[in-house]
């Protein structure tokens, strides 16, 4: 009599998750599935918008440094041109590009300025910094 196998069988998790979903299409009308499928909260209309600020921060970052430089910025007027783009621009791409609503108690101005303030920095003296050396190379 042959022995039997003591290992535990294998799962596939995709593949039981998409049986799972299918059971709760059968369930469910497609109507209310999709609706639900749609719905968003406040957390993630807030996330959405973090992310668009995110990334125009990171964008705004290498053009300012790439910019700045190449007028011939550097020194105090190249720090004083960083922070301008540091805390400006982000009400500028808030407001006139993104055209989000101030609200005071749930997008207020803390929430502008925040999301990527690490990235604005890295990559605007990363750009400023390989600028600056082509420059006294050639």
């Amino acid at each position: 009599m042959p022995k039997k196998d003591s290992r535990s069988k294998k799962i596939n998790i995709k593949k039981e998750r998409q049986k799972l979903i299918k059971e709760k299409m059968k369930q469910m009308d497609k109507k209310e599935y999709q609706k639900e499928k749609k719905s968003t909260t406040n957390l993630d209309i807030r996330l959405e918008k973090e992310t668009n600020l995110y990334w125009f921060r990171a964008l705004t970052g290498a053009l300012s440094g790439l910019i700045g430089r190449l007028i011939g910025f550097y020194g105090l007027p190249f720090l004083i041109w960083m922070l301008c783009f540091w805390f400006l621009m982000p009400f500028v791409t808030n407001f006139v590009i993104l055209k989000y609503k101030y609200d005071k108690e749930t997008w207020n101005w803390k929430k502008i300025l925040k999301p990527g303030l690490g990235i604005f920095f890295l990559l605007f003296m990363i750009t400023s910094v390989i600028v600056h050396t082509l420059l006294a190379f050639f």
